[in-house]
């Protein structure tokens, strides 16, 4: 099955510095492109787990004794690596966009290109989807997903007409749902703001910013010191989240100080942010908002 180039390929895995005998995981498996790179840097005696909720995935299983996939939402991350007998890993890897897979099958509902139910499920076994949010959620909390997960400044006229077009029928499909968007869609600037409403939409449906969270808190435990992180994030709303907790093992605030000033933190950033060259976002269009940060446990 097609998934996509995966993004900042060598970069990201170069980023675990891998021990040919250590212990990985690839929360985010999807067409399976990191996790075969990270295979190929692997001795005998080396493991790695992967994590995927979405059974598409699953065609893409790597045919290796040393390979597992768990198809499971890497929130459960810990849960599920103490069930096969694993407690400390040397490294853990996230590549945080929805797959060129998802956009390209029309039926789920991630693209503005496509006449589609309104899904954008990750997990198709999930009870919410889009057509809930957009039908079901009263207008404050349609406002609240606009404003805080498209950051969006007219998300409460937005809020209100969707409410208001409601009123005269289900709202059905992905073109269905354009039409009532129109009058906020400028012509030169109609693609940026549907992705920006859609995204708020995809970040509601799959608790992205929640999953994000409870995933990272498990990283320090997990990781032996020296362990790495080498994640990357597609939008500012994650990004944020990796970048604080990297930082300070928070994601607001500043951590406690001791009687002599001095800061206790779980991470040290390694190397600054890592971006796709032009010559890959030419190749791969997908990858231009990639931002790649690596961390190590201290």
């Amino acid at each position: 099955m097609e998934y996509h180039n995966p993004v900042l390929l060598q970069e990201t895995v170069d980023g675990l510095n891998i021990d040919p005998e250590g212990v990985y995981v690839d929360v985010t498996f999807g067409g399976g492109g990191h996790s075969r790179e990270i295979m190929k840097r692997l001795g005998p005696g080396g493991r790695l787990y992967a994590f995927d909720q979405d059974r598409d995935a699953l065609e893409n299983k790597i045919d290796d004794p040393r390979f597992m996939l768990v198809s499971e939402n890497f929130r459960l991350v810990k849960r599920f690596l103490r069930f096969y007998g694993v407690k400390k890993v040397d490294g853990i890897l996230g590549d945080f966009g929805v797959s060129s897979h998802q956009f390209d099958v029309a039926e789920r509902g991630f693209s503005t290109r496509f006449e589609s139910a309104l899904d954008m499920r990750m997990d198709q076994t999930s009870n919410l989807s889009a057509h809930q949010v957009v039908n079901e959620y009263d207008e404050t909390g349609l406002r609240r997903v606009l404003l805080h997960y498209g950051e969006l400044r007219n998300a409460p006229k937005i809020a209100r007409t969707i409410v208001s077009a409601r009123k005269n029928g289900e709202i059905k499909t992905t073109e269905g749902f354009k039409e009532i968007l129109t009058p906020f869609l400028p012509r030169h600037r109609e693609h940026k703001i549907l992705a920006q409403i859609y995204q708020a939409i995809r970040i509601e449906v799959n608790q992205e910013l929640e999953v994000l969270k409870e995933f990272l808190l498990q990283t320090q435990e997990l990781l032996e010191p020296g362990g790495r992180l080498s994640l990357i994030s597609y939008h500012s709303l994650e990004d944020r989240l990796v970048k604080r907790y990297i930082r300070s093992g928070m994601f607001e605030g500043e951590p406690e100080k001791d009687m002599f000033g001095n800061v206790s933190v779980p991470f040290k950033k390694v190397g600054g942010l890592v971006v796709p060259s032009k010559d890959e976002i030419e190749k791969n269009n997908r990858a231009r908002s990639a931002k790649l940060r690596i961390a190590e446990r201290i």
